[in-house]
């Protein structure tokens, strides 16, 4: 069969998948010409076999494939963007894959505004005028914080909407704009005066000592405490800033190093001439090395679409034959000219052997750690396609098919990351339903955010099954695994000290040890997104007794508010909908009590 495809492909750009005799996909790779690319993999005389030139670990796959697909495009430019979604999402088990997905966020501040604010984003926003800084890989939270601690700013974003000064004027925070009491040119001196502390990071530790010191003078322990914390995680962006070049330039350097099967991908931001953030993935490159490969990656997942790219130049510690593609696709994501070089000589070679050292530091550091890790021993217990790094848990709640919700919980390598947690309402009254609506949602978000290596469902084998399908509909490949409880005479077996969970895989379920590391891990998982999902619950079932309740007091009885829910999902469309559509569903005497509740 493979044979036969050879002899048929295109002399078109495109992308192409390697499958073994099972149907599993091995390899996506990219290419010009799929007929030279393709073919560059094989011998064909005397016989069809392997390349002998190939590296190990591509020799291997070839060796294995049975079958090959391909996608035809339109240009190089199309080929490299496919095959960057193709991998990140089906994962295929050649190609090597750095792990981390993580968007790191930037700082902004939109100066269109008479009284402009700073803030915390993670995606573009919309606006003329709007200046980014960043990323930072650590400490945004707490630089922003001082930063509205050593001046005068609107503090709020619901100040900006407020008409009289608050607290934070009395505190003498803020020179309440809201009042008129400052004018827009004095609060833009501030402004500047702010902005030009943002990459100072020591000048924030001194204010915040000096602070720190006054409070602890007053007695005010406990806020002096907290600056004492602040300070402390703004020291540790400190460590980069001693990398300090004459010229005040903004670029980012990406240097990639390997050694013992492990891959570092090291990210340094050096903005106005200091190194102010670093980040690092790492992969396990089986036998062969395939830089020109992992840096595409790299540079692809550093600047993904509607994220802020606040630089025009890129640096990197190879030279790439693929750096005119790569800026093309670059500059036509983020609007704006783009350069990838590898610098020889001077102060960029400097920070570039400066940041290969680092890299190669940082492997050193992973090879030291425990030979299998918790994430490995599961992978290979329950058979799972991929080592589980990054995990997506899901449940969801209500009461009696009221207030129904969903959650996502995520966790990634060694730690539930917060800042990617989600929760929905929901429309469907059943368990099952619910579920299906909460992961039909999320899969729709595959294109803009990676899938995980594996999902966790709060339910027994039907659930399985249905986060199967969801996947298999989306061409989607992650690992699924499902946790009930044991159930005794069709009910689940919730004795204090004695629940028993079992879990379920494609391969089958398992019943393990209450002491069982694997199974207290997943019971972790599922207890995290449990306590999330109910408490957004609660929370909505708060606010829906509250508009049930003032819906009641209009008048209306329990019957018209049931059947008012029943079309309209939610207290929100209700008082959403026009009086046209609350005649059609409940007559125009509950129309006109509703109509004149929102005169």
């Amino acid at each position: 069969m493979l044979a036969t495809q050879l002899t048929h492909l295109p002399d078109q750009a495109g992308v192409y998948q390697f499958f073994d005799k099972a149907g599993h996909l091995l390899y996506v790779g990219k290419a010009k010409s799929l007929k030279h690319r393709v073919k560059s993999y094989f011998r064909f005389s005397p016989t069809l076999s392997p390349n002998p030139t190939l590296s190990p670990r591509i020799l291997k796959m070839i060796n294995e494939a049975d079958a090959l697909q391909y996608i035809l495009v339109q240009s190089e430019h199309d080929a490299f963007i496919l095959e960057n979604s193709l991998i990140k999402q089906l994962k295929p088990k050649y190609n090597i894959l750095l792990r981390d997905d993580k968007t790191y966020p930037y700082i902004y501040i939109d100066l269109s505004k008479p009284y402009p604010r700073f803030d915390i984003t993670r995606k573009v926003i919309k606006g003329k005028h709007i200046r980014y800084f960043g990323p930072f890989s650590s400490g945004a939270n707490e630089l922003l914080g001082a930063l509205y601690l050593l001046f005068p700013l609107v503090q709020k974003r619901g100040c900006e909407r407020a008409k009289k000064a608050c607290l934070f004027f009395q505190m003498g925070r803020c020179l309440a704009p809201c009042e008129g009491l400052v004018s827009s040119e004095t609060y833009r001196d501030i402004v500047d005066k702010a902005t030009k502390l943002i990459h100072r990071p020591r000048a924030l530790q001194e204010a915040l000592q000096e602070k720190m010191v006054s409070y602890a003078s007053a007695l005010h322990f406990e806020e002096a405490a907290k600056l004492r914390d602040m300070r402390q995680r703004i020291v540790s962006m400190e460590r980069f800033t001693h990398l300090d070049l004459a010229k005040l330039e903004d670029f980012d350097i990406f240097a990639l190093y390997n050694e013992g099967g492990i891959t570092c991908g090291l990210r340094w931001c050096v903005r106005e001439g200091k190194v102010v953030s670093s980040n690092h993935s790492f992969a396990r490159s089986q036998s062969d090395f395939d830089p020109e490969a992992l840096y595409r990656q790299l540079l692809l997942d550093a600047y993904p679409p509607q994220t802020p790219m606040t630089i025009g130049t890129l640096f990197t510690a190879s030279p790439l034959e693929e750096a005119k593609a790569l800026e093309a696709i670059l500059q036509q994501r983020h609007q704006r000219a783009i350069s990838i070089k590898h610098p020889k000589r001077g102060e960029k070679h400097h920070l570039i052997t400066l940041a290969l050292t680092n890299a190669k530091e940082l492997c050193a550091q992973h090879l030291r750690k425990p030979t299998v890790s918790l994430q490995e021993t599961l992978a290979r217990y329950f058979e799972f396609s991929r080592t589980p790094e990054h995990i997506e848990i899901f449940d969801n709640s209500h009461l009696g098919g009221e207030a129904t919700v969903g959650a996502i919980v995520c966790w990634r390598h060694d730690g539930f990351d917060k800042s990617a947690y989600r929760h929905y309402h929901l429309n469907h009254k059943d368990e099952y339903g619910q579920m299906r609506e909460l992961l039909t949602e999320r899969a729709l978000r595959f294109e803009t955010q990676n899938a995980p290596d594996l999902w966790v469902i709060d339910g027994g084998k039907t659930l399985l099954d249905l986060a199967q399908t969801v996947l298999e509909s989306a061409g989607v490949k992650v690992d699924v695994i499902a946790i009930s409880k044991e159930k005794i005479d069709a009910k689940a077996h919730r004795a204090k000290g004695a629940a028993k969970d079992i879990l379920h895989t494609a391969k089958g379920s398992f019943t393990l040890s209450a002491q069982d590391e694997k199974l207290q891990f997943f019971q972790r998982l599922r207890d995290e997104a449990h306590r999330f999902a109910i408490s957004f619950h609660r929370k909505t079932k708060r606010t829906q007794d509250k508009q049930h309740s003032r819906l009641k007091q209009l008048g209306l009885s329990e019957g018209a508010i049931k059947k008012l829910l029943l079309y309209f999902g939610t207290f929100e469309a209700i008082e959403q909908a026009s009086h046209e559509e609350l005649v059609l569903v409940s007559g125009k005497r509950v129309a006109h009590t509703l109509s004149q509740k929102e005169e």
